[in-house]
This record gives C-alpha cells, sequence and structure tokens, in this order.
C-alpha cells in the first residue's frame, strides 16, 4: 500500500481491515488466502449492509491482485459474486424547528466525568454544523486557535481530497463560539490553541471523535423527538445536507438561477466537482417543481396520459420531489444563525 499512500490516498482502514483478516485468519487456521475459507469469512460481515461488505471484500481482492502478479496461481475472488451497492439513504432535511429543539436540549444536558463540558460542546457543535456545512471530521478537528480572530475567516486545512479553503463566519456563528470560550474560561478548563474545541474529559482530555460527535447527536434527536419519515435517526451528514439545500434556496429566491451558483457552493463546501453539490437539487421543492414543469414542456408529448382514479386529476407527466424532511414550508424558514 505504499505507493497509494505516497499518493496521498488513505490507507488505514484496509490496513485495519486486513489485519483483522489475518486475525480471523489465526484464530481458524486459515493464515493464507485459499479459496475455502473465503465465504466463512464474508459470512463474519453478514451484519453489515450490502455496501459495506462489498468494499470489504474489494480491499481483499485488491491485495490478492498484488499477490497475483508474483503468483499467478493464487486465489483471487470473484467479483460477479459480491453483493449489489445498496441505495444510498435520502438525507433528512432539518427544518429551522428540528435546530431550534436540538439548542433547547443542549442547554440541559448534565455533566458526566467524560464530558464535563457536554451542554456547551453539544451547543456549540449544533450551531457550527448548522450555518457552516462542515463535515463532521472537519469539525471535530478544530482547535482553540482556530477560533482567534485571526482565524476568521476560518481555515480548514487538508481535509476530504487534500484541499484546503477558507470560509467565513457569521456574526451570530461567533457569538456563539465567544460564548462557549466564556464559559470555560469560568469554569477553568484547558485553552491552550492546540486544545480540541470540541473538549472532553476523556483521557485526560481529548477531541471528540467522529463517531462520538455521531454519538451525541443521536442522543439529541431521541430527546428532541427528530425522527426520518421512516423512523429512523438523522446522521450528522444529514446537517451538511441542509446547509447546501438552504443555501441553493435562498438563492433560488433571488435570482432563480441556481445551477450558476453550484461552482461557488462546491468550492465553498469543499467537493471536487459540482456534480456532488448538484445532489442537493431535488431536495428543493420549488426547483424540483420548476424541473418537473421543464420536463413535461419538452417531453410530455411522448409519455401517454395517466388515467387517475376517480376524482383524481390525470397528468401528462409530473416527477414529485423526493422530500425526506419537513414540509417545505417549514424547511425554508431560515435559522438567524444561518442568515448571515
Amino acid at each position: 500500500m505504499a505507493l497509494p499512500q505516497a499518493l496521498g490516498q488513505g490507507v488505514e482502514g484496509a490496513h485495519r481491515l486486513l489485519r483483522a483478516r489475518n486475525r480471523w485468519g489465526a484464530q481458524t487456521g486459515a493464515a493464507d488466502l485459499p479459496a475455502e475459507p473465503f465465504p466463512a469469512w464474508c459470512k463474519t460481515k453478514q451484519h453489515l449492509v450490502s455496501g459495506v461488505r462489498r468494499r470489504h471484500r474489494g480491499i481483499v481482492r485488491h491485495f490478492c491482485l498484488y499477490r497475483h502478479r508474483r503468483a499467478p496461481h493464487c486465489f483471487v475472488p470473484n467479483l460477479c459474486l459480491f453483493p449489489a451497492y445498496h441505495p444510498p439513504r435520502p438525507p433528512y432535511i432539518f427544518s429551522h424547528e428540528d435546530i431550534a429543539r436540538f439548542l433547547h436540549v443542549t442547554d440541559r444536558l448534565a455533566p458526566t466525568s467524560a464530558a464535563p463540558l457536554r451542554a456547551p460542546v453539544s451547543r456549540l457543535a449544533i450551531v457550527r454544523l448548522y450555518t457552516t456545512g462542515l463535515r463532521r471530521g472537519e469539525l471535530v478537528r478544530r482547535t482553540v486557535g482556530d477560533a482567534a480572530p485571526p482565524a476568521r475567516p476560518l481555515l480548514v486545512r487538508q481535509s476530504k481530497f487534500h484541499q484546503s479553503r477558507y470560509f467565513p463566519l457569521s456574526d451570530d456563528t461567533v457569538v456563539e463560539l465567544h460564548a462557549s470560550l466564556d464559559w470555560r474560561r469560568q469554569h477553568p478548563r484547558p485553552l491552550s490553541p492546540p486544545t480540541p474545541l470540541l473538549w472532553n474529559g476523556h483521557n485526560r482530555g481529548t477531541a471528540y471523535t467522529g463517531a462520538g460527535l455521531a454519538q451525541g447527536l443521536r442522543h439529541l434527536c431521541r430527546r428532541a423527538e427528530v425522527r426520518t419519515a421512516d423512523a429512523r435517526l438523522p446522521r450528522v451528514h444529514d446537517v451538511r445536507h441542509r446547509f447546501a439545500v438552504h443555501a441553493l434556496w435562498r438563492w433560488d429566491q433571488a435570482d432563480g438561477n441556481v445551477r450558476a451558483q453550484l461552482p461557488l457552493l462546491a468550492t465553498y463546501m469543499g467537493h471536487v466537482s459540482i456534480h456532488s453539490t448538484a445532489y442537493s437539487l431535488p431536495f428543493i421543492e420549488v426547483v424540483a417543481a420548476a424541473a418537473s414543469e421543464r420536463c413535461a414542456a419538452h417531453y410530455g408529448a411522448l409519455v401517454p396520459p395517466w388515467a387517475g382514479a376517480e376524482g383524481e386529476p390525470s397528468c401528462p407527466l409530473h416527477i414529485p420531489p423526493p422530500w425526506r424532511g419537513r414540509s417545505a414550508s417549514s424547511s425554508a424558514t431560515l435559522c438567524p444563525l444561518a442568515a448571515a
């Protein structure tokens, strides 16, 4: 794995998987990678979704292909027998009311020995996610030094795809940030520049991990009674989707030319292509409705009219937007924190 690592690709996950596979092989007497034990190892991953199982098998397959260059008779898993990719889970578009309930719950969180700053840190995490659209890894890597006045706009160094970028902070976000730091000064906690902004007391003071942040958001969702349409708990990344959707919605309300703004939003959010940013377009109801009308105007004659049930109007072509959050009226309400 030296070559992909030299090219800047992350190989830590592949290393962990191959080491775990080696431990399993040592315990079962299949230290090598023959064809017979491979299905048994695959059965140990049945609790994972199909896309993750496919990715894990792909890592083992790439390692076998590397061995195959020098040992042509070694086993290589058949790609055709891999599980299919699972359909992506649609994002939950948080509404202003959802975020308001989160802030209400965070103010009432009780501190613990491992999380003495549980309430202010949870509130700051929600505010930063909601008003900046950061990835969860970018958020947990922020330090107190990043919150200094010269750091506005904020610099995110070497994030996903090895990109660094600046982005501004709204006035309300800065107020919340300074309020969190003032609370830490009143309750003596580490405030040196290298100290994590989302600090917890575990192991004498460390940063929250991405998994820990996700666990905290799930707890807030349960307390605030925020769930998706299928009664599942939203994810941290759904807050990032909400930021993109509301930014595009505001641009649509301003001049209606959303696509012209996609490169700007892609740069702000650290996307390598506007195709990743355009993923949010179907979740803007007014934009999706306009696209449906344009499609009907150009290709409606090619689609036979649908004969609806009695009392239902027939429609030549209608593509409903895959809205998965609250109603358009409530989701379009902008939080004062994100207005700047």
